[in-house]
């Protein structure tokens, strides 16, 4: 069942005008979505985007309002959804990242490796790279890779070598086949902790989606979107995206950006963007208690001035 994260903390951080617009840059199972608009008038704007087709259709089904416009894109092509909808600015903007619940809980779309199905992973069902192409197409060094950079994966390695020879007997089609390939390649004490699979099934995701160089893409768009006032609200689960989220507002936040040795400031900057909490918003221990997929969440919120 889909539980958002973060729900209330980012609902009353994002919305400074009830008669506003705002978007959604990933709609996900839509529970920001819905409280979202209950917080807002009846002549507000509500735009929700996601590149899951199944995930769009779920929600227009749950979700029957006047003031909602869904559309099917990837969040990095935010500047080219709004010129389409004819809108130049907004008074709001979340970005809830990684993926769905209502994604991970459908066994056949191979998020999960708990469950047995075909190695996909793909947001887009549209596109043509999933996870079968990279566990079974990249070379040893392409997936070692994205394991360390993406996964953090101290055994990148070892679990590297054992699905390219364990792929030379025969291609590795399922997530049990691949989480088993892992398992055994990494040592028995690391097996006793999280799920040993746990950080390269989250690398290979993040390489079928490209999902940071999408964070990367659109949170500039997402800046330039806002109108004098307007939130900027995003939702990270692991260091990757957190820390890219965080440079990034910290260099749109500083007020110079003149070389430290300089005695005076002459560059004149102006930032974009002040930061409405100095620190990230965390889940409490009661909502980790009742959703456990919240307690990496960080909520992290910007405004334009």
């Amino acid at each position: 069942m889909h539980q958002p994260v973060l729900l209330q903390a980012t609902i009353q951080n994002l919305v400074t005008d009830r008669h506003g617009t705002y978007v959604d840059c990933t709609v996900g199972g839509g529970g920001h979505l819905s409280l979202l608009l209950d917080h807002l008038a009846p002549d507000a704007r509500v735009i929700g985007i996601d590149k899951d087709a199944d995930t769009l259709n779920n929600t227009k089904v749950k979700l029957n309002a006047d003031n909602l416009t869904l559309v099917k894109s990837d969040f990095r092509q935010l500047d080219k959804v709004l010129y389409d909808l004819e809108i130049i600015h907004v008074d709001g903007i979340m970005i809830d990242l990684g993926v769905s619940s209502f994604q991970l809980d459908i066994s056949e779309r191979g998020f999960s490796f708990h469950d047995d199905a075909r190695l996909d992973m793909r947001m887009n069902r549209e596109q043509k790279l999933s996870a079968w192409e990279i566990v079974n197409c990249w070379t040893e060094s392409e997936i070692t890779r994205i394991l360390f950079e993406y996964g953090e994966e101290s055994h990148a390695r070892s679990i590297s070598n054992a699905i390219v020879k364990s792929r030379h007997q025969q291609p590795i089609n399922t997530t049990l086949e691949l989480a088993e390939i892992i398992k055994e390649a990494v040592p028995a004490r690391y097996r006793r902790e999280k799920h040993p699979a746990r950080k390269s099934f989250q690398a290979i995701r993040i390489a079928v989606n490209e999902e940071l160089e999408a964070l990367r893409e659109v949170l500039p768009q997402a800046v330039a979107a806002l109108k004098v006032g307007g939130r900027l609200c995003v939702i990270s689960f692991h260091s990757l995206e957190d820390r890219i989220v965080k440079q990034f507002l910290l260099d749109q936040t500083r007020q110079c950006k003149c070389p430290p040795d300089f005695p005076v400031c002459i560059c004149g900057c102006r930032p974009p963007l002040k930061l409405v909490h100095r620190k990230p918003i965390i889940p409490t221990d009661e909502e980790i208690a009742v959703n456990p997929r919240a307690r990496s969440a960080k909520l992290r919120v910007a405004e334009r001035i």
